[in-house]
């Protein structure tokens, strides 16, 4: 039976909230790094739930020994930001992440083509196939930023099913995409919008996000 790709909308409040400010066209750059560092938070707990591998052991309290669940430090964690919007959600993921390994994913896409170009590649020839791996990038459009990444971390050996990617907006070309080539992969993203324009951009959508964390 294959496994489909599955993608979560996370119900939480304080995400509704950042997505709001940051689809805003009235929003400064400054509150913007903010919205999109939150959502990198609030997004990566959520993604973490069921995915980080913990071990049972025992802890003296100041009264008694007891049960306790702890995260397993010997299975690697890296998030790969894949810039430069993706460095924007990074903040946030390494709150959630501290102890986790950056890999940073230069990917520029041709504005006629809409093909996506590697200029930058800081990933390890290979990955320890435990190796969990989380992705961050603002925004899930065509799809061509996200196959290349995914494409440069199954070729070191990640296990598709171990990743995790963490998207402020996704829309169905990129979803379509990812869900032929990777199955048991998961997708967690504030909010899916409903088309591509012809210049790439989801609409609504809130821009390009990039530019918009940069000033630039």
């Amino acid at each position: 039976m294959t496994v489909q790709l599955r993608v979560y909308v996370p119900p939480h409040p304080l995400i509704k909230h950042w997505l709001a400010v940051a689809r805003d066209a009235a929003t400064p750059s400054v509150l913007f790094r903010s919205a999109i560092t939150e959502l990198g938070r609030w997004l990566t707990y959520e993604a973490a739930r069921e995915w980080l591998p913990t071990d049972e052991t025992t802890v003296q309290t100041p009264l008694e020994i007891c049960p306790a669940t702890v995260i397993n430090p010997q299975v690697p964690v890296a998030v790969v930001p894949i810039l430069r919007a993706g460095l924007g959600l990074l903040e946030g993921a390494q709150t959630v992440l501290p102890l986790a390994s950056i890999y940073h994913l230069g990917l520029v896409r041709n504005e006629e083509t809409l093909e996506a170009s590697c200029y930058l590649n800081k990933l390890p020839e290979k990955f320890d196939p435990q190796t969990r791996v989380l992705i961050t990038d603002p925004m899930l459009a065509t799809g061509g930023s996200i196959m290349k990444a995914m494409s440069e971390l199954t070729e070191r050996g990640v296990d598709p099913s171990l990743v995790r990617i963490v998207s402020v907006v996704a829309a169905p070309p990129a979803l379509q995409k990812l869900n032929a080539a990777y199955s048991g992969l998961i997708v967690y993203t504030a909010t899916i919008d409903e088309t591509v324009n012809d210049k790439g951009f989801i609409v609504p959508g809130l821009g390009d996000a990039g530019d918009r964390i940069f000033g630039t």
